[in-house]
């Protein structure tokens, strides 16, 4: 067991959360003032731009998917408040976000670039105003003590290779464990790489109910996928995966589910759906890093690991994302992108419990406002997942 420090100095938020930063979220409702939402956040200090190619012609389960994951997002408790712009016509209105943000008991303002006589130059101007007051408050808040009942960590993967699921991959297990055991909250997405270890997590279900909802979504997927021409078995692992020495899609969803460690499961959730209490939840999610982490985010969590043996990249605007990596060539070749070297489990004979401790400093120093390399380098990436894809969300 991990017995290192249990606290961290966090941000309190209404509702009883707490946020590891403290940002202004400036959120297009269309992607038609993504341009102007992107001009707004430049003039504000601590600000993040969220931008989008959606907003309008959408409709049942695909629109209801992308409000509830910009509302999610807007509510993080690393938000301490929103600006959200529209166009003025679309369907996903400023106003409907603005409202429902609003439920956070944080600030929030709202405007459409319609109603703005002068368009854009005075749209942003008008924005960076609001955008500075927010700014000027959220500046007289200080860091206060919190224990990790408070935190939601999000497990992500990606660019994985053969290395990642006995290095990196088990290290965060170990994280996911101690969070669970300090009270707090987990979320692993990903479902298409549970397959083929579907059983191992129902095993793990809190109940029945939870076993069903981890093997229906699977059943479903492959059999629609299957009524298309399609084995969806074919394709995972991806061409990067096979050619860092995964072979079947079984031994990349070992490394993936590995990630969540060895509590039970309370639950599963539809995408950027907060989780309902704390231990550890599944999310409905089909892999793609951008979109996965954009979807942990909008579910509340404040921190995201992600395991990436090929190396990756990206990052979120809202939630820090800790990168570690197994691989000793992707590690000194990419190390501007790498927070937590693991190849020392291959290289230096370091066990999988002395890794974890060190990610559990750095997840304590990224909450205590150190920057992560995704941070540092400005990588802000956002994708909402489109639900039109796999038309079955839970009941």
């Amino acid at each position: 067991m991990l017995t290192n420090a249990d606290e961290f100095m966090g941000y309190e938020r209404p509702k009883k959360k707490v946020g590891i930063r403290n940002r202004i979220a400036i959120i297009a409702s269309v992607s038609c003032v993504n341009h102007t939402v992107k001009k707004i956040a430049r003039g504000i200090e601590n600000s993040v731009s969220i931008t989008h190619p959606l907003g309008c012609g959408q409709f049942g389960v695909d629109l209801l998917n992308v409000q509830r994951t910009l509302i999610g997002l807007g509510t993080n408790p690393n938000v301490y408040g929103v600006i959200v712009v529209g166009l003025g016509c679309e369907n996903l209105t400023s106003e409907y976000l603005a409202r429902h943000i609003k439920r956070s008991k944080k600030p929030v303002e709202y405007f459409d670039l319609q109603e703005i006589k002068g368009g854009e130059p005075v749209a942003v101007e008008k924005g960076i105003k609001i955008g500075r007051k927010m700014l000027s408050e959220a500046k007289e808040m200080k860091r206060e003590p919190f224990d990790f009942s408070y935190l939601t960590l999000g497990l992500e993967c990606g660019g994985s290779d053969s290395i990642s699921g006995i290095t990196s991959n088990p290290v965060v297990g170990k994280i996911t464990d101690k969070i669970i055991a300090l009270g707090g909250t987990a979320i692993l997405p990903e479902f298409t790489e549970w397959i083929g270890t579907e059983h191992l997590l129902m095993k793990r279900a809190k109940n029945k109910n939870v076993a069903k909802q981890i093997e229906v979504p699977i059943k479903k997927l492959l059999k629609n996928t299957m009524k298309m021409g399609i084995d969806f078995r074919g394709t995972q692992p991806s061409p990067g995966n096979i050619e860092g020495g995964l072979t079947t899609i079984e031994e990349k969803s070992l490394g993936t589910t590995i990630k969540s460690g060895t509590v039970p499961i309370e639950g599963v959730i539809n995408y950027s759906q907060a989780p309902k209490r704390k231990g550890l939840w599944l999310m409905i999610e089909p892999g793609n890093d951008i979109e996965s982490m954009t979807g942990l985010a909008a579910a509340g969590a404040q921190i995201i690991t992600m395991t990436t043996g090929r190396g990756s990249p990206t990052g979120n605007p809202i939630a820090p994302v800790i990168k570690l990596c197994g691989s000793p060539r992707a590690c000194e070749w990419l190390k501007c992108h790498i927070d937590v070297d693991a190849s020392t489990i291959i290289t230096k004979q370091a066990s999988i419990e002395d890794i974890a401790r060190v990610l559990w400093q750095e997840i304590i120093m990224t909450c205590n406002g150190k920057l992560t390399k995704a941070e540092q380098l400005s990588h802000n990436n956002i994708a909402i997942w489109r639900h039109l894809a796999f038309p079955f969300p839970l009941t």
